[in-house]
């Protein structure tokens, strides 16, 4: 269509300074979940504001929160269109271990096709394809604007975040027909994908206290229990042999896959040999009875993301520890709720825990699950942008992580999320050498400025 081709002309003339003002934002060291980098966190909503400002984009704001800033704007001048409401984040997480990095991972480097910087993939690169399409439209035919909110939060990689409090609180405001999010990935190189199911989460922390001081292991040593044995006793009975939870109740609401779904999993181009040598195991480990890819998207899970305590220190201190901790994260599917899990979860521990330690129990939050229709106007009209922009018909797939926040959009703004991201899964989120394919970049910012044109009242 003709209106595509001037999209693509502008985004081919300008892609070189939306890579220098992507670099720009991305040098911003916004680490939400340390306290040492809040001024960063602060500086980089400022930029982000200031450059939306400059885009065109009217009413912007930096809202502060009890914690970091969400930055608001938005451009509403159609009134026979709906309304889209865009989110993304502008937090990123902690680079540790530093070491592993090849480059500074706040100094972005451009490299066979990449950008690697912390948050080039999760979520800076993917929200700033929505700045710079919006930017495609105003620049190119303005008059194909539709009614459009952004909501950039600086909280979605600090465990909590103020934003849901927000959007309770200001339903009217944020009020809308869809919820767009860029914050998911390809299933494989060159195969847009939709995302139309993310897996709930809820996070707990357990401390075994054993003896009110570290003691000697000699002279105490077989006469009390130690808290490191006591914790792995009890993480132990989370799952049985066969890879299934334990915990009484865990799968009482749980949705099983339609037929339809688990031969549409099984035509995706999935290898379990290539799968076990990317990650550098043997084999694959998860219940029985389910292949792999719908036990990581449609299944959920108990994990330990870390257990710690008594001496880690170089050379040997002979102690038995004072206390032991594990942190413990359940994924859910749709119809569990996060709390009710965590309740389960929290019984099921102090159940188990031996007589001979306490134990304490701190809920950490978490999130809903999320299922989107897949026929819905808005989801296929996002399929249409892909296919149009990079020529591949996309295929409809789940994640098995976590956007807490979209189920409150959901949930309270009444409105289904698109989940229509550019990463891929080599992007190393949350690792060293995080990086975003250029590819994805530019053609996300021709697709993004056709879904929005599909969706405008003239089109």
């Amino acid at each position: 269509m003709k209106i595509m081709q001037g999209y693509i002309n502008f985004i081919d003339n300008n892609s070189e300074r939306f890579i220098v003002e992507v670099f720009d934002f991305l040098r911003h060291k916004s680490i939400s979940s340390q306290s040492e980098h809040k001024e960063d966190v602060r500086n980089c909503a400022k930029w982000l504001a200031n450059h939306i400002h400059s885009l065109g984009l009217e009413n912007v704001r930096v809202i502060e929160t009890n914690g970091h800033p969400i930055v608001y704007a938005d451009y509403l001048h159609s009134p026979n269109s709906p309304t889209i409401l865009v989110y993304g984040h502008y937090d990123v997480q902690p680079v540790e271990p530093i070491e592993l990095w090849d480059n500074d991972p706040f100094e972005p480097l451009l490299k066979d096709g990449k950008i690697y910087a912390r948050g080039s993939s999760d979520d800076k690169g993917q929200l700033f394809i929505h700045l710079k399409a919006i930017e495609t439209i105003l620049r190119t035919n303005p008059e194909k604007a539709p009614n459009i909110k952004f909501v950039f939060e600086g909280e979605e990689e600090a465990g909590h975040s103020h934003l849901e409090d927000f959007i309770r609180e200001n339903p009217e405001f944020l009020k809308c027909d869809t919820v767009v999010i860029s914050d998911t990935e390809w299933f494989a190189e060159g195969l847009p994908s939709i995302c139309y199911g993310l897996r709930g989460i809820t996070f707990l922390e357990v401390k075994v206290i054993g003896p009110n001081r570290d003691l000697h292991s000699g002279s105490f040593g077989g006469a009390i229990d130690n808290p490191i044995f006591a914790i792995s006793e009890i993480i132990s009975k989370l799952k049985d042999k066969y890879g299934r939870v334990c915990v009484p109740g865990f799968y009482d609401e749980v949705i099983e896959l339609s037929e339809e779904e688990r031969k549409e999993f099984a035509r995706l181009p999935f290898s379990e040999k290539t799968y076990c040598s990317e990650l550098g195991i043997n084999n694959t480990y998860g219940e029985i009875g389910y292949s792999v890819l719908e036990r990581v998207w449609a299944r959920p899970t108990i994990e330990i993301n870390g257990i710690y305590g008594g001496y880690t220190g170089e050379g040997i201190k002979t102690i038995i520890p004072s206390y032991a901790v594990a942190k413990i994260s359940a994924r859910l599917v749709p119809r569990q709720d996060a709390v009710e899990i965590a309740e389960k979860i929290e019984k099921f521990l102090l159940e188990i825990a031996p007589p001979t330690v306490k134990i304490e129990i701190k809920r950490m939050g978490g999130g809903n699950p999320v299922l989107t229709p897949i026929d819905s106007i808005w989801v296929q009209k996002a399929r249409d942008s892909l296919k149009l922009a990079f020529g591949v018909e996309p295929v409809f797939v789940r994640e098995g992580g976590s956007i807490p926040i979209c189920e409150t959009f959901q949930s309270v703004l009444k409105a289904p999320p698109v989940l229509i991201g550019f990463g891929l899964p080599g992007d190393n989120i949350h690792s060293p050498n995080e990086n975003f394919s250029v590819t994805n970049f530019i053609g996300g910012i021709c697709a993004i400025s056709i879904y929005y044109t599909l969706l405008g009242s003239n089109s």
